[in-house]
């Protein structure tokens, strides 16, 4: 046991007297108060203090202890929240690339189909020029095949005009000549008169009778050329 003298006894009361300090821990269950009244009332008074001093530590190490352990599963919370925005933040930022690519996807697809529109109209240009070529060359086909048409149509109508008229003039000088023979050497007339009139007439009705179908396959031909 631990022993004081009576200055030190008297010291010790009168600081915690004076200032409210008092000895503490377990040095007090080791003091001997000597059969000392106001000592013993010390020691007794230092030892609940020392007891409600632990107590108020044990409560405050106790609430310490559960902050730190809200605080724990604060910063837990806080470390699953933040990966979690973290997360979200990898993952927006995955999509606005998807997007970015997308967007200059259909930004290439938009600038390769304007220039397939771009070449469809230069083809489609170059068809309607070729086709009002072709129409254009057509029409002079046409026209040129209608004139040669027609120039071999004036030809073999011309031809066919002087064969027959040389016919008829043959057949006019033979036969008038057979007439003009007969009454020079006094034959008979009556026969070769009459044949000479009928030959004329039968000449020129086969003469008009030319000239007409001449005409009929001229209009003709041009009528169907109208048609085409």
């Amino acid at each position: 046991m631990i022993k004081f003298s009576v200055n030190t006894k008297k010291l010790l009361i009168d600081l915690y007297k004076s200032k409210s300090i008092g000895l503490e821990g377990n040095i007090l269950k080791l003091i001997d108060d000597e059969g000392d009244s106001e000592f013993s009332e010390y020691i007794k008074t230092c030892t609940d203090n020392d007891k409600e001093s632990r107590k108020k530590r044990l409560e405050i190490t106790k609430q310490i202890q559960k902050k730190n352990t809200e605080l724990e599963l604060l910063n837990s919370e806080n470390t699953r929240i933040l990966g979690e925005l973290q997360t979200t933040l990898d993952d927006s930022e995955f999509d606005k690339k998807q997007i970015e690519f997308q967007n200059n996807e259909l930004l290439s697809w938009k600038e390769e189909n304007e220039r397939i529109q771009q070449e469809l109209q230069y083809e489609m240009e170059r068809t309607i020029s070729a086709r009002e070529d072709a129409e254009h060359a057509k029409a002079n086909a046409l026209s040129d095949l209608d004139l040669l048409q027609k120039k071999i149509q004036t030809e073999l109508m011309g031809d066919i005009v002087k064969v027959a008229l040389g016919v008829i003039a043959f057949v006019a000088v033979v036969t008038t000549g057979m007439y003009i023979f007969s009454m020079i050497v006094n034959k008979e007339t009556n026969t070769i008169g009459p044949a000479w009139t009928n030959m004329f007439g039968i000449l020129l009705t086969n003469a008009f009778s030319i000239v007409g179908t001449i005409m009929g396959v001229k209009y003709a031909t041009k009528d169907k050329n109208n048609d085409c």
